[in-house]
């Protein structure tokens, strides 16, 4: 029996640790050729010098259980680096299939503290980085179907978080760049659905590198058991996001972790107000939406945790 991925090439970002290395695996054990992409640096915030042994690992084990892999050392959020890695995948093995966009730093401050830098560096390497590879993935896919090819095959893949959906007060930078690729993911798979194409984002909880103090002390696992925020939880959502059984799923925003896949609706109108004159002035602005904000319930909004749902253990 084939595998769902055979005859497929993939490349994932930020795929030498924690969510990447579980997908970039996970993708291989499905069937796909995988083009391992990560800057290696050891530093969360994307500081130290950069290594290709991260990257290479991931490869190299990979290759180790009888699968097809290569590794990339390179910065996604530079727009060079990123076309060289579609040309790298493509020239390994033919063509592209699937992108998995998952690399990403973490420089976190009060937004009254916040650097320029500090803001720059995380939108770059997150949302910039996004661009990049789809721009390059976007145009092979595109290039394919213009010069006749039928059948073009396209899948991405893209990491939001709940840190867009719920907000995050310590990572302005972070919750900007994570709504922003839920802007693109959408965008992308209106643009690109003609070519065969389909995009989607997911919003992972998983104790990594990047997440080790968010997630200190929710969900410990008791011995021999799996971490309810093991990225083993995440992964097989973008193996199947990658397959083709989810042609029909386009630009969709999903929420997975610890056995759980929750399908987020797009914002929807919780109330509506006309005006009873040609135009709004304050008073009736006033008249209207104080009394309906001063009415929704004491216990609407709630800290972080609370709304993710999480449980100290």
């Amino acid at each position: 029996m084939s595998l769902p991925l055979e005859g497929l090439s993939a490349i994932v970002t930020g795929a030498g640790r924690g969510l990447g290395r579980a997908e970039a695996l996970e993708l291989a054990r499905l069937g796909a050729a995988v083009v391992v992409n990560d800057y290696g640096q050891p530093g969360r915030d994307g500081s130290g010098e950069a290594s290709a042994a991260p990257a290479e690992e991931v490869a190299a084990e990979i290759r180790a259980a009888g699968g097809r892999a290569v590794a990339h050392l390179g910065d996604v959020s530079d727009f060079e680096t990123a076309r060289a890695l579609v040309d790298l995948a493509v020239a390994e093995f033919g063509k592209l299939d699937v992108l998995v966009n998952n690399a990403g730093i973490l420089r976190d401050r009060m937004v009254f503290s916040m650097s320029e830098d500090e803001w720059d560096s995380v939108i770059r390497v997150h949302l910039k980085g996004h661009f990049n590879t789809t721009h390059f993935a976007a145009v092979h896919w595109r290039n394919r179907s213009k010069a006749g090819e039928t059948g073009v095959y396209g899948r991405i893949v893209n990491t939001s978080s709940e840190a867009f959906l719920a907000g995050s007060a310590g990572q302005p930078n972070y919750a900007a760049a994570k709504g922003g690729i839920v802007g693109l993911t959408t965008s992308s798979a209106l643009a690109l659905a003609r070519y065969g194409v389909t995009a989607n984002a997911i919003c992972p909880r998983a104790r990594t590198r990047m997440t080790e103090d968010v997630f200190a002390g929710f969900g410990e696992p008791g011995e021999g058991e799996l971490d309810p925020l093991s990225p083993d939880h995440v992964a097989p959502l973008v193996g199947y996001l990658a397959s083709p059984a989810a042609a029909g799923v386009n630009g969709q925003l999903l929420v997975v972790h610890g056995g759980m896949v929750a399908v987020v609706d797009r914002p929807k109108v919780s109330a509506k107000f006309d005006t009873a004159k040609e135009a709004f002035t304050y008073e009736e602005l006033d008249s209207l939406l104080t009394p309906h904000y001063a009415s929704r319930p004491a216990g609407e909004t709630f800290a972080a945790a609370e709304v993710l749902g999480l449980k100290r253990g």
